[in-house]
C-alpha cells in the first residue's frame, strides 16, 4: 500500500491531493501536496471560498512520524483576495495559522505530553520544547471551548504554590461523583481571584451549587457566602485534622526547645511523625516507641491525646450529636493551657457551623479529594522542572487534571 493511499484513508482533505512522496537525504519522508484542479481557496479570515491572488513560497509542516520515520508535508499556499478580509493566505485544513506543525502532530504530541515530561516528548519525537508546549496549548484551548459545564453541583477550593516565595494560584475542582476534574485556575490567592471564578461560572450555575468545600481562610469564606449563598459550605475533616496537627507540632517544638535548654533528656527529638500519624497507621516499632513516650508527663503528650480524642468526632452521623461532642472537646482544649491548640480551638469554635456541615452533607464531600488533585498538580509541575511563565503552568494543569474533550478524528495515533 502506498503512503498516499494511507494518508487518504486517515488524513483526507477536501480540495487537496497528495501529489508525490520522496525520500530526503536526512532520512525523512517529504509528502508534496497540491490543490485540486478547479478548487477555490478558502479565506483564513472568514472561511468563505474566494478567488486566488497569487502563491507564497513552499512551506514545510511536520507530520506524525510513521514507522519511526519523520514525515513532512510540503505545500505552497495560495493567497486569496477577500472583499471582507483583504488579501490573506488561504486556510489549510491540516494546520492552524502560521504553525509549522500539522494539527494531527499537535494532538499526537499533546497526548504524549500527559505521559512524559514535555522535554522528553520533544527529545523522543525530534521536535522543540516550544512545539510541544504549543501543541498542549492547542489541545487545552480546544478542550476548554468545548467542555460541558452542566450539572456542576459540588466544588472544592484551594490554593497551590507554583513558584518560590509567595506565588500562589487559586484552583477550583469539580467534586461531583460522576465527574471530578480541575474546573478553573486563577492568579494569586485573593478574594478578588475567587470572585472572578464565580463571575466566570455565572449567577445561574453559582446558584445551582449544592456543596462548596474549602479551608478556613477568611477571604474564601466571605466570597462563598456572598456568591453561592444557597450552597452548603463545608470545612471538612482533612483541613481540621491538618490544623490540629499543626498545633500539636508547635507544642512539641516549644517543649523540645525547653528540654534542650534545661539539659534534660531529649525525649521529643526525632519523634515528630510519631505524634502526627494516626495510631492505626503506626508500624510495630513506632507503636512501641510511642507507648514509651506517652508515659512521660509532657505537655506534648496531653496535646497528642487531645488530638487523638478528636478522631471520635468523625464517627458521628448526626450533626446535632457531633456538635455536642465538638463543644465538649473544645471546652477541654480551652482549659488545657496549651497555647497553640487553644488558638486552633478558637478558630474551630468560630466556624463551628461550617464544620458541622460535613455531617449535614453525609460525609460525602471531602477536600481530601482536592488534596489528591493538588498532589497530582505538584507532580505535573515537578515533571516540567518548573514553569517560567504562569501561562505554561496554567496550560499544564488544565491538560493533566481538566479531563478535557478532544475532537473526533478518523485515526488516533496514540
Amino acid at each position: 500500500m502506498q503512503l498516499q493511499t494511507i494518508l487518504n484513508r486517515i488524513e483526507k482533505h477536501a480540495g487537496f491531493v497528495y501529489e508525490s512522496v520522496r525520500w530526503d537525504g536526512d532520512g525523512s519522508l517529504a509528502v508534496k501536496i497540491r490543490a485540486r484542479r478547479g478548487s477555490r481557496p478558502r479565506c483564513s479570515g472568514c472561511g468563505a471560498r474566494r478567488s486566488g491572488y497569487d502563491r507564497r513560497p513552499e512551506r514545510a509542516f511536520a507530520y506524525v512520524p510513521l514507522w519511526g520515520i519523520a514525515v513532512t508535508f510540503l505545500y505552497a499556499p495560495r493567497r486569496v483576495h477577500c472583499p471582507l478580509c483583504g488579501v490573506l493566505v488561504e486556510e489549510m485544513p491540516w494546520a492552524t495559522g502560521k504553525r509549522q506543525v500539522t494539527n494531527s502532530f499537535s494532538w499526537f504530541l499533546a497526548r504524549w505530553g500527559r505521559r512524559l515530561s514535555w522535554k522528553e516528548v520533544a527529545e523522543v519525537f525530534r521536535t522543540s520544547w516550544e512545539n510541544v508546549f504549543r501543541s498542549v496549548e492547542l489541545a487545552v484551548t480546544w478542550g476548554l471551548a468545548h467542555r460541558r459545564l452542566d450539572g456542576v453541583e459540588a466544588i472544592g477550593i484551594d490554593e497551590l504554590q507554583w513558584q518560590h516565595g509567595q506565588s500562589y494560584v487559586t484552583v477550583v475542582y469539580q467534586l461531583d461523583q460522576g465527574c471530578r476534574r480541575l474546573l478553573w485556575i486563577g492568579r494569586e490567592r485573593k478574594a478578588v481571584t475567587l470572585d472572578a471564578f464565580f463571575t466566570w461560572l455565572g449567577d445561574v450555575r453559582s446558584r445551582a451549587l449544592r456543596f462548596v468545600c474549602s479551608d478556613m481562610w477568611s477571604p474564601y469564606l466571605k466570597v462563598v457566602a456572598a456568591r453561592a449563598p444557597a450552597a452548603l459550605h463545608i470545612l471538612d475533616r482533612f483541613h481540621i485534622v491538618s490544623n490540629i496537627n499543626e498545633g500539636v507540632d508547635k507544642v512539641r517544638r516549644g517543649e523540645a526547645n525547653e528540654l534542650r535548654k534545661s539539659g534534660e533528656a531529649p525525649l521529643l527529638k526525632g519523634n515528630r511523625w510519631l505524634l502526627l500519624k494516626r495510631w492505626d497507621n503506626l508500624k510495630l516499632g513506632q507503636a512501641t516507641r510511642l507507648a514509651e513516650l506517652l508515659r512521660a508527663n509532657l505537655r506534648t503528650v496531653r496535646a497528642y491525646l487531645l488530638k487523638e480524642e478528636l478522631d471520635f468526632l468523625w464517627g458521628y452521623r448526626s450533626a446535632w450529636w457531633a456538635g455536642k461532642f465538638l463543644d465538649s472537646w473544645l471546652d477541654r482544649v480551652m482549659r488545657s493551657r496549651l497555647g497553640p491548640l487553644k488558638t486552633k480551638a478558637r478558630s474551630m469554635r468560630k466556624h463551628r457551623h461550617l464544620i458541622l456541615n460535613w455531617f449535614r452533607a453525609g460525609g460525602t464531600i471531602s477536600n481530601g479529594i482536592v488534596e489528591g488533585f493538588n498532589n497530582k498538580a505538584r507532580v505535573t509541575t515537578r515533571r516540567a522542572y518548573g514553569f517560567r511563565t504562569y501561562r505554561a503552568h496554567e496550560v499544564a494543569l488544565y491538560h493533566a487534571l481538566g479531563r478535557l474533550p478532544e475532537p473526533e478524528s478518523t485515526h488516533r495515533f496514540c
